[in-house]
């Protein structure tokens, strides 16, 4: 039986990291989108720290969720240092407006949508409505 994975290659910005990420089930490509993280370091230069930095690179379990603050989405388990890592719908990872403390958010593309400088996620509702519908309630997501 063919499994799927996520794997998300991701550009670590100085206010952001951006992913690319491809759905495979076996060895053929389902669907590509976007993701948009907390920044690796802060200053001073601190990885790994909850509500700061992104997720450490590595593979991990993935399972879908109900939470009640972020509805239908996907939680990330055993990330090290880290609790309540999800997927979830939401467009800015740096700014006045930050919807992420260190979770994933999805998009179909990036733009910059507050006019701020950074690049934010676009179409986050409807990319994380496909992946709901696309990936299993269990799957391996792979962050390099």
């Amino acid at each position: 039986m063919d499994s799927h994975k996520l794997i998300i290659s991701r550009s670590y910005e100085e206010a952001e990291t951006l992913g690319s990420a491809i759905i495979f089930k076996g060895r053929s490509k389902l669907f590509e989108f976007k993701t948009i993280e907390l920044p690796l370091f802060t200053v001073p230069l601190k990885a790994n720290t909850p509500f700061t930095n992104c997720i450490p690179e590595g593979t991990y379990e993935v399972t879908k969720i109900y939470s009640p603050t972020k509805g239908k989405c996907f939680m990330v388990h055993d990330v090290p240092g880290r609790t309540a890592i999800l997927i979830h719908k939401g467009n800015y990872a740096s700014g006045k407006k930050v919807d992420t403390e260190g979770c994933i958010l999805v998009g179909s593309g990036f733009a910059d949508i507050n006019q701020d400088g950074e690049l934010d996620v676009i179409e986050s509702t409807d990319t994380l409505a496909k992946l709901l519908t696309i990936l299993p309630d269990k799957f391996k997501i792979h962050l390099l």
